[in-house]
């Protein structure tokens, strides 16, 4: 009897020390990984810092352009792509992005109206793009303040009311280009087709030749063609256009391009952002406005 006693005792003995080894595990994996989500935590308060000291870096580089010059080009300092600088336990990396060197899609209305010639614009460059110019019509519905949609391809309420999912026009201007997922049309491809071509500005932009794309420049340029427009786009890359009677020494004699239509400058720039802390990250898109004063204004800024 007394050695059966004492063959449970042992028993539960070994059962109290394996229970004590599962908490003192528990209480040490538990302490663990509130140590390493408080550093995570961390990691990612100083990568945001990090990108609102990088944002107004470039706040400060756009300034200091202006002063310098009221000209603007892909040699200068603001265009060219930020490497990968070293920080403690990470790295910062941007990019600025002249958004007058695309197509405004905002300039599809004037006072509430659409601007016939910017309509023609637009579908010019889906033609380049071997998009449907019909895909014009919807945006500029989708921005004008009327309820008469446009003959091709046009959508006012009625059409979005009778989704599955139903929402109205938005009757206003675009704020980002990523709005156009709702419009008609404007489907996963065609705005990834489309992104590096279009912005969505609060104000009609001319468009900066000295930046644009040559698939912008033929859009813009009626008559000009994409072959004329590449080979305009090669001749920049040796000296850029100083002004309107530079540029126009370019084109062909029969093709007078709209002087609004045309800029050398751009006060409207887009800052990507990417900061990397031991393995937190943080992205940020933000634009830029260089009017009024030289200081840019931040007009919005999204964290992604």
């Amino acid at each position: 009897m007394k050695t059966r006693q004492r063959g449970v005792a042992i028993v539960l003995a070994m059962g109290v020390v394996a229970l004590a080894a599962l908490a003192a595990t528990a209480m040490m994996t538990t302490q663990s990984t509130w140590m390493r989500q408080n550093e995570l935590a961390s990691d990612h308060v100083q990568a945001q810092t990090l990108i609102a000291v990088g944002l107004d870096w470039t706040r400060a580089l756009l300034s200091d352009d202006r002063r310098v010059s009221n000209v603007d080009y892909l040699g200068e300092a603001w265009a060219l792509r930020l490497p990968p600088i070293p920080v403690e336990n990470g790295s910062l990396t941007g990019q600025i992005e002249d958004q007058q060197g695309k197509f405004n899609l905002n300039n599809l209305v004037k006072d509430g109206k659409v601007n016939l010639a910017q309509l023609a614009s637009f579908k010019r460059l889906l033609s380049i793009l071997s998009l449907p110019p019909t895909l014009a019509d919807a945006a500029a519905d989708w921005i004008d303040t009327d309820s008469e949609a446009q003959p091709q391809g046009g959508a006012e309420d009625a059409y979005y009311l009778a989704l599955p999912q139903p929402y109205l026009t938005a009757n206003r201007p675009l704020i980002d280009i990523a709005e156009l997922a709702l419009v008609r049309g404007f489907d996963d491809g065609v705005r990834e087709r489309l992104r590096p071509y279009v912005s969505a500005l609060p104000v009609f932009t001319a468009v900066n030749v000295n930046t644009a794309s040559p698939e912008v420049l033929a859009a813009e340029i009626d008559g000009l063609g994409l072959d004329a427009a590449r080979a305009l786009v090669a001749k920049r890359t040796s000296t850029y256009f100083r002004d309107q009677a530079d540029f126009l020494n370019q084109l062909p004699r029969d093709i007078q391009p709209a002087a609004e239509n045309i800029a050398f400058s751009s006060n409207y720039f887009q800052v990507k952002m990417r900061v990397t802390i031991g393995s937190a990250q943080a992205r940020s898109i933000a634009l830029l406005a260089r009017t009024n004063t030289n200081w840019p204004t931040i007009l919005w800024r999204k964290m992604l």
